[in-house]
């Protein structure tokens, strides 16, 4: 008689398990057990694969608050060009990379945040869209140059730190 063993899932398998939406979250699961073998300073959230008719689209949800350590706006731009090329590596299939960044709202208690009536419990601070085929060098280029993207100034401000 053979002996079977089990094994305990990885962390980064539970990540990706955890974490993943979207109608085609098998894929979202293995860009998850991709990206989730590493800490990302900014917290990667949530990946979402969506496919529409033979078009798929990534979505990749970071946190803008509590990062893994200290980052400068350039080092949060290089990690979201990393994030981007490891995404695009592991759906080869996929066109694009929809990137956001949230921050929690403060909502009451008793305040309604589900249904019809449902108040926001967060707000987005950053967003870009990446193309397959845009270098990992011209899309930090263009993070830096602010072009089709978006960032909370306001949020940078408190959340990067110095890069003197």
């Amino acid at each position: 008689m053979a002996t079977s063993f089990a094994s305990a899932p990885s962390v980064a398998d539970l990540d990706a398990h955890a974490r993943a939406t979207g109608n085609r979250k098998d894929i979202a699961i293995a860009v998850g057990d991709r990206v989730f073998t590493q800490q990302w300073p900014a917290q990667v959230m949530q990946l979402a694969a969506n496919e529409m008719g033979n078009h798929l689209v990534l979505g990749l949800r970071l946190s803008g608050v509590h990062f893994h350590r200290p980052l400068t706006r350039d080092q949060f731009f290089a990690e979201i060009a990393s994030l981007v090329g490891e995404c695009f590596e592991a759906a080869p299939q996929a066109e694009e990379i929809d990137v956001w960044t949230t921050v929690p709202l403060n909502v009451g208690k008793g305040v309604i945040v589900a249904g019809d009536l449902a108040k926001p419990t967060s707000r987005i601070v950053f967003t870009l869209s990446a193309r397959r085929g845009e270098a990992s060098r011209a899309l930090v280029d263009r993070l830096r140059g602010g072009e089709d993207v978006y960032v909370d100034e306001e949020w940078a401000r408190a959340a990067f730190k110095s890069s003197t």
